[in-house]
């Protein structure tokens, strides 16, 4: 077992005096219905004031028992729900069982030639604002509050003893790399176990090899959560020309030409992200068809390559259309909207009559309905309209467990 750095042992331990809170008639039936946040306007009591990551019990007005979690007075989410309905103690061993049944969702992965997935994925397996990923034998922990930073340790030790690691990364999330104050010493980026690793790491999807840097990578290094829709893409590619747009690091790429594609463009603003989509098909050559395919690689803007492939009637068979988060807000929801019926106009542009289209949106700001409703109202007024072939969303790693959890949905569709 790989020793755990002093670091952690250094941390501070949360208080042993628990935070007693009532909360509002609409703050109690939404944690009644497994809703795993308590914000700071629903508290009506509360005992005493609390550090970062203090226990705080949730009671009813008669008293009751509601829930414990895990108290932030950074944040206007004040505490983060770890246990409803029953009393327990969070320690090393509550921890342990959490992680050993988020793990035993994912078993099915580990035979699909797959060592790259989700093993927490936060409130949705019970712990909130805390996220691991594992990249073969790499694992990264992000936590989203300094809630987490008296936890890290009893957190790691119950990772040691339900999973077999070399590397343990911690990452932080960006306002939390802004409250120094309260991290100890943790940085974003830090190696919790020795040694360091290379900034890339090799692991396996679904057979394919891909590269992440788990340190400075977006996310956690990779964008685990489309591995699914990935998978449909490389079912559909054979024989097929394919545009990849805000392609990253040429996971839908990779995917296409395993499948079978002829053709295989990827386009992202990103040079690094266009030098990684390189190096993956390199990772890639024992495979004959991603060998044999022939690739093309774009950083530039995407909506100035659709326009730029329009003038030039470039077309393909396929069309995929996955874009960053666009509304990180309410008030950013039309411009969203805006922005995808946008993209869809100009992706029909490029796309052969019958060719599919993929689109998707990680924006959970953005409703399901919003985004099927704006993606059809588009391809409507450009004279394409679009049969359905599937709307899809989370994968088995990306659960789902309250309606705000959910972010992701995309849809393929074929157009006249």
């Amino acid at each position: 077992m790989t020793e755990l750095p002093a670091a952690l042992s250094q941390l501070p331990s949360p208080s042993s005096q628990r935070i007693a809170l009532r909360i509002t008639s609409p703050a109690e039936r939404a944690l009644k219905q497994g809703h795993p946040w308590i914000f700071d306007q629903s508290i009506t009591e509360q005992s005493h004031e609390g550090a970062p990551g203090d226990l705080a019990v949730i009671f009813d007005d008669k008293r009751h028992f509601l829930g414990v979690g895990l108290y932030d007075p950074t944040s206007p989410i004040r505490v983060r729900v770890l246990q409803k309905i029953k009393p327990a103690t969070i320690d090393t061993n509550w921890f342990y069982e959490k992680i050993r049944t988020a793990d035993a969702i994912r078993a099915p992965l580990k035979e699909q030639e797959t060592n790259g997935y989700r093993l927490i994925h936060g409130e949705n397996d019970g712990l909130p604002g805390l996220v691991i990923d594992r990249y073969a034998e790499t694992f990264v922990l992000k936590i989203y509050s300094p809630a987490w930073v008296p936890h890290l340790k009893d957190v790691c030790t119950a990772l040691q003893q339900t999973q077999q690691f070399n590397r343990l990364i911690l990452r932080l999330n960006r306002s939390l790399n802004k409250q120094a104050e309260y991290l100890h010493g943790l940085s974003d980026g830090m190696t919790l176990t020795p040694p360091t690793p290379d900034n890339l790491i090799l692991f396996k999807e679904n057979g394919l090899t891909f590269e992440c840097d788990p340190i400075n990578g977006q996310k956690t290094g990779f964008f685990l959560d489309q591995r699914e829709n990935r998978e449909r893409v490389r079912e559909l590619s054979k024989g097929k020309s394919v545009l990849n747009v805000f392609s990253y690091t040429g996971g839908f790429s990779l995917y296409a030409a395993d499948g079978g594609a002829k053709e295989v463009v990827s386009v992202d603003f990103s040079t690094p992200a266009a030098q990684a989509t390189l190096r993956n098909i390199k990772h890639n050559q024992n495979k004959p068809n991603v060998k044999n395919a022939k690739f093309e690689t774009l950083d530039q803007d995407a909506f100035e390559a659709l326009a730029q492939m329009k003038t030039s009637g470039r077309l393909f068979d396929i069309v995929i259309l996955d874009p960053p988060m666009f509304a990180q807000n309410q008030s950013q929801v039309e411009p969203a909207l805006a922005a995808y019926r946008r993209l869809t106009h100009l992706g029909l542009d490029v796309l052969k009559r019958g060719g599919i289209l993929v689109q998707a949106s990680c924006s959970s700001r953005v409703s399901t309905v919003e985004f099927f409703d704006a993606i059809h109202q588009s391809a409507r007024e450009t004279g394409r309209p679009l049969e359905e072939i599937e709307r899809t969303g989370h994968a088995l790693d990306h659960p789902i467990k309250y309606k705000e959890g959910a972010y992701l949905k995309c849809l393929f569709a074929t157009a006249t």
